[in-house]
């Protein structure tokens, strides 16, 4: 079963998504007696304002310019390791930046499609990568403890526009 976070990045009502977000980063603090402090809660509500990974300093610039104060990037850090810890967000190494995760609290396969033209990411799962991973794994006797996959390409926003700036040959063969 294919299962996704926004495959096709049409504007939408992010709201929805952050609201979502910090229902499940609720539960699993709840769940977990931990603390959603008002930091924690920021940066996460800044990961789902948009499909774009941010950097860490990236999120101490926005987070300063949203609370009129300077933040300083232990407090960044210190954050995004506790979101990273519940499982709220993920890490996409390729890019040295974070995204919010939209399976928290379940197994899935880290499968991330990044789009080289506008920069915006989609989480994947689907159970067929999660089996062949496991699988191929247990064959060479391999513990997984973690596994990120990253794909690079064109989300179908940007492969229409690369598309439509083609242009069409005129010559008759």
């Amino acid at each position: 079963m294919l299962t996704n976070s926004r495959l096709v990045h049409q504007p939408h009502d992010h709201s929805r998504c952050i609201s979502a977000a910090l229902s499940r980063a609720e539960e699993l603090c709840a769940a977990n007696k931990a603390r959603l402090t008002p930091t924690r809660k920021a940066v996460l509500e800044l990961l789902w304002q948009d499909h774009k990974p941010l950097g860490a300093y990236q999120l101490q610039d926005q987070l300063a310019a949203l609370t009129g104060k300077s933040i300083a990037p232990p407090t960044i850090y210190r954050a995004i390791e506790f979101l990273l810890g519940l499982g709220l967000i993920h890490r996409i190494a390729s890019l040295n930046a974070y995204i919010g995760c939209p399976f928290p609290g379940s197994d899935h396969s880290n499968l991330f499609m990044i789009c080289t033209e506008c920069g915006s990411a989609a989480e994947v799962s689907h159970n067929s990568l999660n089996d062949l991973l496991q699988k191929t794994s247990d064959k060479t006797n391999f513990t997984i403890q973690s596994q990120t996959l990253e794909l690079l390409g064109l989300c179908p926003n940007c492969s229409q526009s690369t598309a439509q700036k083609q242009p069409v040959s005129t010559e008759n063969a």
